[in-house]
């Protein structure tokens, strides 16, 4: 059965570019992304893993732990990590995962089929269905999840801005409408009344009886 939102993100231990890691354990009270790919040393993942390592500030800021997924060694990997960082301008400093023997990717269910996965000679066109996003909780459940072909490059800026919406409702009555970024108005949950929601998050936008607005509330301290 595939994960769905809610399901408590499995736990593993493997080892990583930064040594063993306890999934759960490495990921403690923060936010955590995982983001995977097919193999090291592909075009569109070097791209990926670049924009990754630009961004490590943002993530921080986000009290977020990141961590890639790729098919291949740790060997392999810490070479490619010197493409990323020349492409990318940035030190690629977290995690990548040696999932070599698959176990990470058939634990969070990103291969449509893997019994004709072939344990020599992979390459990515094999393992294509490996490119796959989970925003994970502090309580460690999937919050989110996104899964893109591999001729398409992930947009990292939609990721941080889905992080910000994660954790903005995350444990509270809002909801953001489309195209939301920080800052700007949220929607209050039918699960308040009127009076409820005016209490909690002051004067509402109604736009429709179902659909009223708030100034998004600030982050508790």
């Amino acid at each position: 059965m595939s994960l769905r939102i809610n399901d408590t993100a499995p736990d593993f231990t493997a080892e990583s570019t930064a040594g063993t890691i306890r999934f759960h354990d490495w990921l403690g009270p923060n936010y955590g992304i995982i983001f995977s790919h097919p193999r090291d040393f592909t075009p569109v993942c070097t791209t990926e893993f670049g924009a990754v390592a630009q961004l490590a500030p943002e993530f921080a800021k986000r009290n977020t732990k990141v961590i890639g997924v790729s098919v291949d060694s740790v060997a392999d990997h810490e070479k490619w990590k010197r493409d990323i960082e020349a492409f990318g301008g940035a030190p690629a400093d977290f995690p990548i995962i040696d999932d070599s023997s698959l176990t990470v990717a058939k634990a969070y269910d990103m291969l449509q089929a893997d019994y004709y996965l072939p344990a020599e000679g992979r390459t990515p066109a094999h393992s294509q269905t490996v490119r796959t996003v989970f925003i994970i909780g502090p309580d460690k459940k999937i919050k989110l999840t996104m899964s893109y072909p591999m001729t398409v490059g992930r947009n990292f800026a939609e990721i941080l801005r889905a992080l910000d919406a994660v954790r903005a409702t995350d444990g509270v009555p809002i909801s953001t409408p489309a195209n939301w970024v920080p800052g700007q108005d949220v929607i209050v949950a039918l699960s308040l009344n009127n009076e409820q929601a005016t209490e909690r998050f002051g004067p509402l936008d109604i736009k429709l009886p179902y659909l009223r607005f708030a100034k998004q509330p600030k982050p508790a301290a």
